[in-house]
C-alpha cells in the first residue's frame, strides 16, 4: 500500500464509523424508538454482523500497511488517525453489547447470547492490543501471540463459571411472572439446561405455588418432570466417578430444599350455603 492510499482508506474509514457511532448514540443513547417494523432482534444482529467484518478490517488493514520499519508505520498523521479509528471500533463495540443487552432483556438470556457477550469483548481485548502493537512498536508476532494468551485466559474463566445456572437465575429474576414486565418464563427451555437450573426453577414454582397459576397442567407437568430428572440425577451420583464440585454443591442445595412437591391445583372457595 502507498502512503497516500492508506491515508485516504483512513480518513474514509473514519468518516463511515463516526457516521454509524452518530446513529448509535441516537438510538442507544437518545431514547429514541427505533423505527417502525425493526425489532430489537433485528437490530441486534445489525450490529453483531458488522462487528466481525470491522474486527477482521480491523486487523488486516493494520498487519498489512503498518509493518513495524514501514514508513506509513513512523508518519504521525497516519498514526493518530489509526489511533481515532481503533477508538472508534472499541466504542462500535460498546454499541454492540447495549444493543445485545436491549435484545435480552426482551427475549431472555441463552447460551448463544453469552456467547455474543464473550466475543464483543475478545474484540474489544482485540482492538485495544493492535492500539497498544502500534503505540509500543511491537511485531505483528507480538499481535498474534497477545490475542492467543487473551483467548486462553478467557477460554479458562470461562471453565469455571456456571452458565446454565447463570441463565436460569437471569430468565427466573427477570420473567414476567415474577416482576410483572418482560416475557414469559420458556421454563422448557431452562429445563433442558439440566440440574444447575433446578435451584432457579424450584423458586418459579413456589412462586407460582402461591398463586392462582398453580392449577395450570403445565407448571404441575414440570414439576412432575423435575422430580422424574432430580430421581434420576441423583441415582447417578452414587456412583463415586461421577462427583464433581459442582454436583456436590448443588445437592446440598437440593437437599436443604427437600423434596419437589408438585403444587396443587388452584380450588376455588365455594360459599356457604
Amino acid at each position: 500500500f502507498g502512503k497516500a492510499a492508506i491515508l485516504r482508506a483512513l480518513v474514509v474509514f473514519n468518516i463511515l464509523f463516526a457516521m454509524q457511532t452518530a446513529l448509535d448514540a441516537t438510538y442507544l443513547w437518545g431514547g429514541i424508538a427505533l423505527p417502525d417494523g425493526l425489532t430489537y432482534a433485528a437490530y441486534a444482529h445489525r450490529g453483531a454482523y458488522p462487528l466481525v467484518v470491522t474486527a477482521l478490517l480491523a486487523a488486516g488493514f493494520v498487519l498489512a500497511a503498518l509493518r513495524p520499519g514501514s514508513t506509513t508505520s513512523s508518519d504521525p498523521l497516519i498514526r493518530r488517525l489509526v489511533y481515532v479509528w481503533e477508538a472508534q471500533n472499541i466504542v462500535l463495540v460498546v454499541s454492540s453489547i447495549l444493543r445485545l443487552d436491549l435484545y435480552i432483556g426482551i427475549y431472555a438470556l441463552t447460551y448463544w447470547r453469552i456467547a455474543a457477550f464473550v466475543w464483543m469483548g475478545l474484540v474489544a481485548a482485540g482492538l485495544s492490543l493492535i492500539i497498544a502493537r502500534i503505540a509500543l512498536e511491537k511485531s505483528n508476532e507480538w499481535l498474534l501471540s497477545a490475542n492467543l494468551l487473551t483467548l486462553s485466559m478467557t477460554l479458562y474463566a470461562c471453565s469455571f463459571i456456571n452458565f446454565a445456572a447463570l441463565i436460569a437465575n437471569y430468565n427466573v429474576e427477570h420473567s414476567f411472572e415474577m416482576t410483572g414486565q418482560g416475557t414469559e418464563l420458556d421454563f422448557w427451555y431452562l429445563r433442558s439446561l439440566g440440574p444447575s437450573a433446578w435451584p432457579a426453577l424450584d423458586r418459579f414454582l413456589e412462586h407460582q405455588g402461591r398463586t392462582n397459576a398453580a392449577s395450570i397442567s403445565s407448571y404441575r407437568e414440570l414439576a412432575r418432570l423435575l422430580g422424574q430428572d432430580e430421581a434420576c440425577y441423583r441415582a447417578g451420583q452414587e456412583n463415586w466417578r461421577a462427583w464433581s464440585f459442582r454436583d456436590w454443591r448443588l445437592l446440598r442445595a437440593l437437599d436443604k430444599r427437600g423434596p419437589l412437591v408438585v403444587p396443587p391445583g388452584y380450588q376455588p372457595a365455594m360459599p356457604d350455603l
